[in-house]
């Protein structure tokens, strides 16, 4: 089947959250989050060493839909049902639809780490992968350096299978890092 054909739900629930695609209209909850994140988010991830506007995050938001709907690539926005406020941002990943087998990624807003959330929006991702797309792998990468970020595979069960050495380059762009591979398979 074509992946474009593929559904994907409204949202996926949890207890505290709601987690769904990204879409056009968000850029304005996801810029505020990440100004407020900047100095958690720049040491691992990119996106935040640069100054976006709003309007450059929103094309993001935008081009990162065009996607979704193509299937290439499924951003997710979680948010808290108590007061409907942006928790954060995770997705499937470098997908792969002929195993199935995807990768999962997440940043939280500062303002709202270290609550459970992105342990609890990942479980319910992990879950769903396998349950509504069949999945047979799924993959958490992170830097072996961040503590915050390889804590939830780990609690979430995920066996680490390896570390990439030199396998990438830093968030800034100035050295190379390792990479944890982190997997689950169906049980």
């Amino acid at each position: 089947m074509n992946p474009i054909l593929k559904e994907f739900p409204e949202m996926i629930e949890t207890e505290r959250l709601y987690i769904r695609p990204c879409k056009p209209g968000d850029g304005k909850a996801v810029h505020d989050a990440i100004i407020h994140s900047k100095e958690e988010l720049r040491q691992w991830l990119p996106f935040a060493n640069h100054d976006s506007t709003e309007d450059e995050t929103e094309i993001n938001i935008r081009k990162a839909f065009a996607r979704f709907i193509e299937r290439e690539d499924i951003r997710l926005h979680i948010y808290r049902k108590e007061g409907d406020v942006f928790i954060g941002s995770t997705g499937l990943h470098r997908i792969d639809w002929d195993l199935p087998k995807f990768e999962i990624g997440y940043w939280a807003d500062a303002r709202y780490s270290n609550k459970g959330y992105i342990s609890e929006a990942t479980q319910a991702l992990t879950t769903f992968a396998f349950d509504f797309y069949g999945a047979k792998r799924v993959e958490i990468r992170c830097d072996p350096d961040n503590i915050n970020s390889r804590r939830i595979p780990e609690k979430l069960g995920f066996t680490l299978e390896g570390i990439l050495r030199k396998s990438s380059l830093s968030a800034d762009g100035h050295r190379l890092r390792d990479t944890c591979v982190f997997a689950k398979i169906p049980e």
